[in-house]
């Protein structure tokens, strides 16, 4: 199985930006910001949510809020406020957000195919 890596701006509330490589993560919901990333942002707790990792264990983290821009997309995602040995991850829910998915066979984020009805 072979990784991907992407190039994104995140944004915090005061404008204050940093530019990250994050590792496109398809079995992480929420995107994950390593510890000195959120707090240079300036970003602050909004809840508490309990994790479930790939070994079954289970950890606490902190969830915030922020503006993300990769590609030519960009919006406001739901982020983790990580812990200073975490990397940064992009999950599912910030892809989905930003109308893309991972082609798992290119190894590549491309825009979702959305039909209206």
């Amino acid at each position: 199985m072979g990784l991907t890596f992407i190039e994104a701006t995140v944004t915090g509330p005061s404008g204050k930006q940093r530019q990250l490589q994050f590792m496109v993560d398809s079995g992480a919901s929420y995107t994950l910001l390593p510890e000195d990333v959120w707090r240079d942002l300036n970003l602050k707790p909004k809840r508490k949510v309990t994790f479930t990792l790939a070994d079954g264990a289970h950890i606490e983290r902190y969830v915030s809020e922020c503006h993300i821009a990769l590609e030519d997309v960009d919006g406001h995602t739901p982020v983790i406020l990580g812990e200073s040995d975490d990397d940064p991850l992009l999950g599912i829910v910030t892809l989905e957000n930003l109308g893309l998915i991972l082609d798992p066979f290119k190894r590549t984020l491309r825009a979702m195919q959305m039909r209206l009805t």
